[in-house]
């Protein structure tokens, strides 16, 4: 009865969808395995025993830093703690293989862009500086994610094209939806602060 969720590690971006009102997070994996995930009650992200989609080991060589080692997106019964069956691991909606340190999540609720950008997830990252868009299902309850993403996995940067709406934008620490229902980043660069305001015409 204390815990909506655990298992989390290292999540920076937290958003409500507007239409089912369930929670998403972002997750920071060790050196892989940054996640989008569906946090519904008893959500379980799986922190220590899994990140992303895999089990990690040790990589002695690299003084024993925690590397991906095997698949796991069907743990053992009995491998988690289930808090008497009230909990349950759940695989993330969406991984990057090579970390890129994603941040806030944001669900766009406004009609000052086009239709099909309406109720959409956005995030950003600080070690691009990229900003993403997901369209999601018609459930709700996953990603809408196509070709060689198909798989929720983004295995090399060039596969992240289809889900990148724009590049250039420092160090992305948060998103907002602004009182005049316009998308704004703050981000940093070099030690100075920006503040982005993302107008329909915006274009990468």
């Amino acid at each position: 009865n204390l815990y909506y969720a655990y298992g989390i590690r290292n999540s920076f971006g937290i958003d409500f969808d507007p239409v089912t009102h369930t929670m998403w997070d972002t997750e920071n994996g060790p050196d892989y395995g940054d996640e989008i995930n569906l946090v519904e009650l008893g959500f379980n992200s799986g922190w220590q025993k899994i990140q992303g989609i895999w089990k990690p080991r040790y990589d002695v060589e690299r003084g024993g830093d925690l590397i991906a080692g095997q698949e796991s997106l069907d743990p053992e019964p009995g491998e988690f703690v289930d808090f008497d069956g009230k909990g349950r691991y759940s695989a993330p909606e969406f991984v990057w293989n090579q970390t890129v340190g994603p941040t806030q999540i944001k669900f766009l609720h406004s009609d000052k862009y086009p239709k099909e950008y309406n109720n959409d997830l956005f995030a950003g990252d600080t070690n691009n500086g990229y900003l993403y868009h997901f369209d999601l299902s018609k459930d709700r309850k996953s990603l809408l994610l196509n070709g060689s993403l198909s798989d929720r996995v983004a295995n090399k940067t060039a596969e992240l094209e289809q889900v990148i709406l724009g590049r250039g934008f420092g160090q992305i620490t948060d998103l907002e939806i602004g009182p005049d229902g316009y998308i704004y980043i703050l981000s940093h660069h070099n030690n100075v602060a920006m503040i982005f305001k993302i107008t329909p015409d915006f274009r990468t």
